[in-house]
């Protein structure tokens, strides 16, 4: 355990000191209050004082003072402008990468490559032989170097099956039948067609999207609508007083 450091009585009494510093670099009549003093090493001092200018409300000025051995006077150090309680900070810098959403990318966008993207895996085994794996990729149909990971097609999927072509979308909870059955139903191929299509429909609203096999629509193929039945009209009541019958 390191052993604590000693106040240094020279340094914590010259609050002067710290202000004329501060006076002589700031804006007139922003330096506030003396709030205190705290040893940040041995001969060693920071003064802080409360910064009264409207612009930074909550914001103090501090000023290191340094006292060499065996000297009776302290040396200015550096001053500053530092948030106190309550101060208002800017939010926390994200990278680019980190703040792009689902919906974010409009035409002429580029998303940043990530090379290491845990939802993607590489679509062909490699030979160490560059033209002969570039070759098989070609004749494969591939013509991608990296494929959908495990993780990347559960991520997708979860996202669809929870959306608004899910089961639990509005129009599929009042649908007469589900998409499974529907003639305008596409499945889709590999892992995902046993869960997942896509509607070829027109007049679905989920046309030329991706749909679960459990979602559907008002415009499923094998269902017709129900006619109402006509109202019944009663028999005409006559009134023979008004009318004379023939």
């Amino acid at each position: 355990m390191s052993a604590a450091i000693k106040d240094d009585p020279t340094l914590l009494r010259d609050v002067d000191l710290a202000r004329a510093a501060l006076d002589e670099a700031c804006e007139p009549g922003s330096v506030g209050d003396h709030l205190g003093a705290v040893m940040e090493g041995e001969r060693l001092a920071t003064h802080y004082f409360r910064c009264t200018s409207a612009g930074y409300p909550g914001w103090n000025w501090s000023v290191t003072l340094a006292r060499a051995p065996r000297a009776k006077h302290a040396t200015i150090c550096e001053s500053a402008l530092v948030p106190g309680e309550g101060a208002l900070l800017a939010p926390v810098w994200v990278p680019y990468v980190e703040r792009l959403a689902p919906g974010d990318i409009g035409p002429g966008d580029i998303t940043p490559y990530v090379a290491d993207d845990p939802l993607l895996e590489q679509g062909f085994e490699a030979t160490g032989d560059d033209d002969v794996d570039a070759m098989a990729q070609w004749e494969l149909g591939l013509g991608r170097t990296r494929v959908l990971s495990p993780e990347g097609r559960e991520r997708a999927a979860q996202r669809w099956y929870d959306g608004a072509h899910g089961p639990a979308a509005p129009v599929a909870v009042k649908a007469p039948a589900a998409c499974a059955t529907c003639g305008f139903f596409v499945p889709m191929a590999g892992v995902l067609r046993s869960v997942f299509g896509v509607c070829a429909n027109a007049w679905s609203p989920s046309d030329g999207t991706v749909v679960s096999l459990d979602h559907g629509c008002g415009a499923h193929s094998e269902v017709d609508m129900t006619a109402p039945e006509p109202d019944k009209v009663p028999a005409p009541i006559v009134d023979e007083f008004a009318v004379d019958e023939l």
